[in-house]
This record gives C-alpha cells, structure tokens and sequence, in this order.
C-alpha cells in the first residue's frame, strides 16, 4: 500500500513526534502517530483544511510511502466511529486511536476522511513491532498550483 505524507523537511521521520506533542484528532498528547492519506489529493486538502491556503507552511516535502502488503493492518468504517466524529476532535476520536497504539495488534489503521469520508487516512504506529519496514519510497518539495495557495484565479 502507497500512502502519503505532507511534512516539513525537519520532520521527515516517521517518529510521530508531533503527534505525540499536540495530539490530534485520532490521538491525545503522549501517543505517537504518524498521519497519512492514501492519496496525495487527500494529503493535501488534510493541510489546507487546517491551515488555510494563505497560512499553508513553507517548506512542504511530500513522502511517498510503502506498507508492505504483508504487514497486518486494521480499518474502521464511519459506521465503527463515535458519533460526530468527523466534525469534532474528541476525546471520544482521540480515545480511538490511543486504543489501537495501545493494543499494539497492527501497525496500520485505515479509517475514512473527516474531509472526504469516501476516502482514507491511514495511521501508523511507529512503536509497532513492524513500523520499521514501512519505508519512505520518495520525498520531494511539494509544489502546488498558486491559486491554492495564494488565492489567485
């Protein structure tokens, strides 16, 4: 499976330091995750949702991805998420993802967009056993059509 990263160059590890600092909305402060989406799209739209195209950081790098096929993964459908998950960052969303760093049973999660539910974020537990075969295949600047980030038609 390919997934992808949007991160600035100093946090190209896949450590899961930030979240471990701030948190997020499938973690509390004090577990790691590394946030990931199966799309580049989706990656990207996961930033500006935040950020917003005027605040979007300099010094983006994309991070292409592998989680071999034989590492065992885990997905949960909107259906398996507490109520309002996707408008809110909840204990209630944080409370899921702790739990699953916690079991310790895979090293991915797949669960669908807050952004676009037809899609998946995938999580990875970078304290899993086989967090250390999931590798970055490609990293390079990312560059996106001005009007996005400049609000120019």
């Amino acid at each position: 499976m390919i997934v992808w990263r949007l991160c600035r160059a100093e946090h190209v590890a896949l450590d899961g330091e930030g979240a471990f600092l701030f948190g997020g909305r499938w973690n509390s402060p004090g577990t790691r995750l590394v946030y990931t989406s199966r799309h580049l799209s989706l990656a990207i739209l996961e930033i500006l949702v935040h950020t917003g195209p005027v605040n979007l950081p300099d010094g983006l790098v994309k991070l292409e991805i592998s989680i071999p096929e034989d590492i065992r993964r885990e997905a949960r459908a909107a259906s398996d998420l507490p109520v309002r998950w996707g408008q809110d960052t909840t204990r209630n969303t944080q409370s899921v993802g702790d739990r699953w760093v916690a079991v310790a049973r895979s090293a991915a999660l797949q669960l669908p967009s807050a952004i676009v539910p037809e899609e998946e974020n995938v999580l990875i537990n970078p304290r899993h056993a086989d967090a250390g075969r999931i590798a970055v295949l490609s990293q390079s600047p990312l560059r996106l059509d001005p009007r996005l980030s400049h609000g120019e038609s």
